[in-house]
């Protein structure tokens, strides 16, 4: 629905970059292939990049799909291939091209969650990376340094903190606070931050109190990314 509401509907991708494996980043992941198979007036492959075990993933949701993959062939006579999907696992250093777009891949660390990648995706001169969950580490610095744009997700620890429930205070363990992230934007020397898959949800209006936080370690431009934000780089 995010794709749609972008403009860009899932046949239009070559290519999904993952992050990590945790399933509140992959669970969408059955949709757009479906959809992108479905769309498609010929066969066509959906790149998915990832970090190990993101074969195994996409296997097991291969075959989870695959009584519907029957319903669907069954029921269009012009679909005559299933879902084409190429895997590529990457570890950190790993540089792929594609046109005139060139993505590397850095170590992160969402540990115990192990390994995960961010991504510095590069075109037309300029750089955005997308850190995915992490905290700092030395993987990440390099990967934003002089990048235009740095996408982070992004914790209020202060807030976290008064939840009475453990296993969500333990978020805090393997996610960048809004300090922390601004701190990584400023030794890098980013030009833009954005603050995204805010944690808690923030509260109606709170958007300034989270940018404020930012603002005292970070003196560049500060973007609370909502969905479907765009940003120039």
């Amino acid at each position: 629905m995010r794709l749609a509401a972008a403009g860009v509907l899932p046949r239009m991708l070559d290519a999904i970059l993952l992050t990590h494996l945790h399933s509140d980043h992959i669970c969408d992941l059955n949709d757009i292939v479906t959809t992108h198979w479905v769309m498609s007036q010929e066969p066509a492959t959906l790149r998915v990049y990832g970090p190990p075990r993101t074969q195994e993933v996409v296997t097991g949701m291969l075959t989870m799909l695959g009584p519907d993959v029957g319903y669907r062939l069954a029921h269009h006579p012009d679909l005559t291939w299933e879902p084409q999907i190429e895997v590529v696992e990457v570890s950190a250093g790993d540089v792929f091209t594609d046109g005139g777009v060139r993505v590397t891949a850095a170590s992160t660390d969402h540990r115990p969650v192990e390994p995960t990648v961010g991504y510095r995706v590069e075109h037309d001169g300029a750089a955005v990376v997308l850190a995915g969950d992490t905290v700092p580490c030395a993987g990440l610095d390099a990967l934003c340094k002089g990048a235009d744009v740095y996408v982070q997700t992004v914790l209020r620890d202060d807030l976290v903190r008064r939840v009475p429930m453990q296993r969500f205070r333990e978020t805090i363990d393997y996610h960048s606070t809004v300090v922390q992230a601004a701190q990584t934007a400023a030794r890098a020397d980013v030009r833009t931050f954005v603050l995204t898959h805010q944690i808690p949800t923030p509260g109606p209006g709170s958007e300034d109190e989270w940018i404020a936080i930012a603002r005292e370690h970070f003196a560049g431009e500060i973007v609370f990314g909502d969905d479907l934000t765009t940003i120039t780089a």
